[in-house]
């Protein structure tokens, strides 16, 4: 008996729970759910079409990452648990997506020979070989055409010999096309395409000009090529490829060009055929880098040029904040709230835009540095690789000051003021005040920003780029590097300036900075850590 009513209260709370999880389930608010119905629909329309267009191009690995993602994230936040993984899944997604995925994608590029004229497969470089290499056939029929504008592209209709007519433009062969018009026995115009006139053809002559139309889906059987927009003749390629001996032969000469393995056809007298295609070279990038007495030399001074600049602008920023940072933290100064302000209003402004403006000071013909403050002198700033290099630190020393002061601001005035009273008290000077309480203590809080800033600085693309553009050239090397070019700014050139573009050698060179970078802010690290231990 005495149990059964000792049990009567737990079987209550025990109903009661199930009733509250009953009445929170029922509880949902209909806006959100739709909301939420809403947005999960369009995300999972986006994965269904990404799905159907990766298996069409047979990228299973991205086509299962894209259904698992997909099943994950419908999972997340159809389930009623799990509220944290709800917010963290967005940022996760995005994490990955722009930068993850970019990392590794440099990283493979790295690997490649993937730059101008490899930048495509193999068969898009023996379309590309065939087409630039073709010559009117001497024997060619003349092809009665209506040039046509087709959604953006123009397009040719033609009148066979035998009375079919068939559209094709340069990326699609020529075809029998539905809703083909004639007038006076020939072809004039299609359903849904615009027929260019006399005038049209005349102004978009160029455009015309530049139209390849290939007769069928073998390149051999040549392409349709017109000069006034009204006939066309059959232009064949010098080229021939014979996919059975993977070989490229010119008919006109009978030099046979075969694979090197490099990513481009190569005759047996080191004749390259240009483009080429994207093949893996291993840690051909990366020798090229060391090995090259053309690259070791430049790259080795690019890179103690980058760690001296990244170095003395964290020493030369730190100094001068803190002693600014020093001299306003003292009560006995009036004003410091308005010094502090001013101090402040060169980070305030975006760095790419006082570089410009440092640029225009420092002209040597018409900057005010020469023109007023050094009386019509002309100093050449940006122009001596040496004085280049000064202006370029103390530039970024007017950039960077303003931080550090900031930082140092802070990182003094958290200091407790009982440790240098107590020090007073026992007859210490103020600079052993600030030598072995104050500048310790500092240094703790400071060292990883310092390490950080070194990292920026050591990338510090925009200044580089905006005052100088990496110059003077340096004319002691044939690579398009100058005298005040650091690491980054070396790559984006290698990369994104001049005729011959290098993608594989830039992302080499780019791991190679991660890595520099890494391990200089694991030391760093390591030993604010330590400093931690000791004070």
């Amino acid at each position: 008996m005495n149990t059964s009513i000792n049990d009567e209260p737990r079987k209550n709370a025990i109903v009661r729970r199930r009733a509250e999880r009953v009445a929170a389930m029922a509880n949902v608010r209909t806006w959100p759910l739709l909301i939420k119905i809403f947005l999960l629909g369009l995300l999972d329309a986006l994965g269904i079409y990404s799905l159907f267009i990766l298996a069409a191009r047979r990228y299973w690995l991205a086509f299962i990452i894209v259904l698992i993602v997909g099943l994950l994230v419908n999972w997340i936040y159809w389930n009623n648990k799990g509220l944290a993984a709800k917010y963290l899944t967005p940022g996760l997604i995005f994490l990955v997506v722009f930068q993850i995925s970019a990392i590794f994608y440099s990283g493979y590029i790295a690997f490649t020979n993937y730059g101008t004229g490899h930048n495509g497969t193999k068969e898009q470089a023996i379309t590309a070989l065939m087409q630039t290499s073709l010559t009117k056939v001497s024997n060619s029929d003349t092809y009665k055409i209506s040039v046509l504008q087709c959604n953006d592209k123009l397009s040719f209709l033609v009148t066979g010999s035998d009375g079919v007519s068939k559209i094709g433009d340069s990326d699609t062969p020529l075809h029998v096309a539905d809703g083909i018009s004639s007038e006076n026995g020939e072809s004039s115009s299609v359903s849904g395409c615009q027929t260019l006139s006399f005038n049209d053809v005349l102004n978009r002559q160029n455009d015309i000009l530049q139209v390849k139309v290939p007769l069928s889906s073998n390149p051999e059987d040549g392409t349709l090529q017109t000069s006034d927009g009204q006939t066309a003749y059959v232009f064949k390629s010098s080229l021939m490829y014979d996919a059975k001996s993977d070989t490229m032969t010119n008919t006109k000469t009978g030099m046979v060009y075969r694979d090197s393995g490099k990513g481009s056809f190569v005759s047996a007298t080191g004749e390259e055929l240009v483009p080429g295609w994207r093949v893996n070279v291993g840690l051909s990038n990366f020798k090229r880098v060391f090995a090259s007495n053309d690259m070791t030399g430049p790259f080795l001074r690019v890179l103690l040029w980058t760690i001296t600049f990244s170095v003395v602008s964290v020493a030369s920023t730190f100094m001068v904040g803190l002693f600014l940072a020093i001299v306003f933290n003292d009560p006995r100064m009036r004003g410091r709230k308005v010094y502090r302000s001013i101090l402040i209003l060169p980070y305030a402004f975006p760095s790419f835009l006082s570089a410009l403006v440092w640029a225009g000071l420092l002209n040597e013909k018409f900057g005010f540095i020469n023109q007023v403050l050094l009386h019509g002198a002309d100093v050449p700033w940006l122009q001596s690789p040496t004085l280049a290099k000064i202006a370029v630190l103390i530039v970024n020393l007017w950039l960077g000051f303003p931080y550090m002061f900031l930082v140092c601001m802070g990182a003094l005035q958290s200091i407790p003021e009982e440790l240098s009273e107590s020090a007073k008290l026992d007859g210490a000077s103020a600079w052993e005040i600030f030598r072995y309480i104050k500048f310790p203590l500092l240094l703790v809080s400071i060292a990883p920003l310092l390490i950080s800033t070194f990292a920026m600085n050591f990338n510090n693309f925009n200044l580089i780029y905006m005052l100088t553009a990496g110059g003077p050239t340096d004319t002691s090397t044939g690579m398009n590097i100058g005298s005040t070019d650091i690491l980054i700014s070396m790559v984006y050139k290698i990369a994104f300036v001049g005729a011959d573009r290098d993608y594989g050698l830039a992302s080499a060179f780019a791991i190679l900075i991660f890595l520099i970078v890494a391990a200089v802010s694991a030391i760093g690290f390591r030993t604010s850590k330590s400093l931690e231990e000791l004070y």
